[in-house]
C-alpha cells in the first residue's frame, strides 16, 4: 500500500468512526441539538489555514472579538497554516460538530482545491456545513517596481521581451492566485515561471524583495504591499472595478479576458452540525458583519463584509465550484501534488 492510499484509508476510517460516534450508534447528535449553545465560558475556535499577521487573519480576529461579545463567550482564532488550507480544513472536518469549531476560508478551499490538488480528500459538499458568507473582494494583479510596467499591456510587452526570465508568485498550487496567473499567461502567450508559496505571507517576502516579479494577490495584501513603495497595482481580477479601488482598472478593461472571477470568504463547520446551532451562529455572524465598525475595518482592505443564509452559501459554493471547474478544464490543468 502506498503512503497516499494509507493516508486515505486512515482518513476514511476516522470519518467512519466519527459517523458511528455521532450517528446511529450514539445519542450524541440529539444531545448536541438539545444542548444550549453556546455554553457560557466555553471557547469557540475559528480555524484559519494561514499564518498570523495577514489580511484574512486580521479579518478573522476582528470578527472573533465581536462574535465573542455577541455570544458572550470566548472566541479565538487558531492558525493552522500550510498545504493550501488542507490542514485547517481537515482539522475542522475531524472536529465534533457542536458549533465550537469552524473555519474562515477563502473560496479556493471549497471551489478550487478539490479540483486542482491531488492530496485533497475532502468533499466540500459532504464534509462541511455552510454557516455564512463572510466577505467579498477581488484579487489584484501587482508588479514589483523593478519591472517598468504601469499597465497590463506594458507588463505583457516586457515579459515577451524577456522570455523565460520572469516569474510570478502564488499563495499555493491550485489556489486562485495560481489559476489566475496561469490563465493570464495562456491568454497573453507568456513564457513565465510559476513559484508557489505556503501562503500569502511567504509569497510577500520574496515579492517585496524582487525575487518574483508579479503576483495576483488578495486586495488587502496588495494594498499593504503597495504602501511600501516596492509594488504597483495594475488591475483587479474581477468583472468590474472595486468601489474601494476605483482607480485600478479590471483585467478585461486592459484586454485580458477570462481572469475576472470575484473572490470571497465564508464560514464553514464540520458536517452534521445541528440546525439550531447553525442558525445561532448564522444570526450572530450576521449581526457582527452588519456592524459599521466591521464594515469599515473590512473596507480598509478593499473587502466588503457580507453575511448570508447557510442555504445561500451552499448555493454560492456550488456555483463557484462549477465556474472554476470550467476554467480549470479549459486550461487543461491536472491535479498537482502539494
Amino acid at each position: 500500500m502506498t503512503a497516499s492510499s494509507s493516508f486515505s484509508s486512515s482518513l476514511q476510517r476516522r470519518r467512519f468512526a466519527a459517523w458511528l460516534a455521532l450517528g446511529a450508534a450514539s445519542p450524541l447528535l440529539p444531545a448536541l441539538a438539545a444542548a444550549p449553545f453556546p455554553e457560557k465560558g466555553r471557547t469557540i475556535r475559528i480555524v484559519l489555514g494561514l499564518a498570523a499577521g495577514g489580511a484574512s487573519d486580521a479579518q478573522a480576529r476582528f470578527v472573533a472579538n465581536k462574535l465573542g461579545e455577541v455570544l458572550q463567550t470566548p472566541v479565538i482564532v487558531e492558525n493552522r497554516p500550510g498545504a493550501s488550507f488542507i490542514l485547517a480544513t481537515e482539522e475542522v472536518i475531524r472536529s465534533t460538530p457542536d458549533g465550537y469549531t469552524f473555519m474562515y476560508a477563502p473560496s479556493s478551499v471549497v471551489a478550487q482545491n478539490p479540483q486542482t490538488l491531488a492530496q485533497v480528500r475532502y468533499d466540500p459538499f459532504k464534509d462541511l456545513t455552510p454557516i455564512s458568507l463572510g466577505a467579498r473582494g477581488p484579487l489584484v494583479l501587482t508588479v514589483h517596481t523593478s519591472v517598468p510596467a504601469r499597465t497590463v499591456q506594458e507588463l505583457v510587452a516586457y515579459i515577451k521581451a524577456n522570455p523565460g526570465k520572469m516569474s510570478y508568485a502564488s499563495f499555493g498550487t491550485g489556489t486562485s492566485s495560481h489559476i489566475y496567473g496561469e490563465a493570464f499567461a495562456r491568454q497573453a502567450g507568456l513564457d513565465v515561471v510559476h513559484v508557489p508559496y505556503k501562503g500569502g505571507a511567504d509569497a510577500a517576502k520574496d515579492f517585496l524583495a524582487g525575487r518574483v516579479q508579479y503576483y495576483f494577490d488578495a486586495a488587502p495584501n496588495a494594498i499593504q504591499n503597495t504602501a511600501t513603495g516596492k509594488v504597483r497595482m495594475l488591475a483587479v481580477a474581477a468583472p468590474k472595478r472595486s468601489p474601494m479601488l476605483p482607480e485600478v482598472p479590471t483585467m478585461g478593461e486592459q484586454g485580458v479576458s477570462g481572469v475576472d472571477m470575484p473572490s470571497w470568504l465564508g464560514f464553514y463547520g464540520p458536517a452534521r452540525m445541528p440546525a439550531p446551532v447553525v442558525e445561532k451562529l448564522n444570526a450572530a455572524l450576521a449581526q457582527v458583519l452588519a456592524m459599521p465598525a466591521t464594515r469599515d475595518f473590512f473596507r480598509q482592505g478593499a473587502y466588503e463584509a457580507e453575511s448570508s443564509s447557510p442555504k445561500q452559501l451552499a448555493e454560492l459554493t456550488r456555483s463557484t465550484y462549477d465556474q472554476w471547474g470550467d476554467i480549470i478544464r479549459k486550461l487543461g490543468l491536472v491535479k498537482q501534488p502539494q
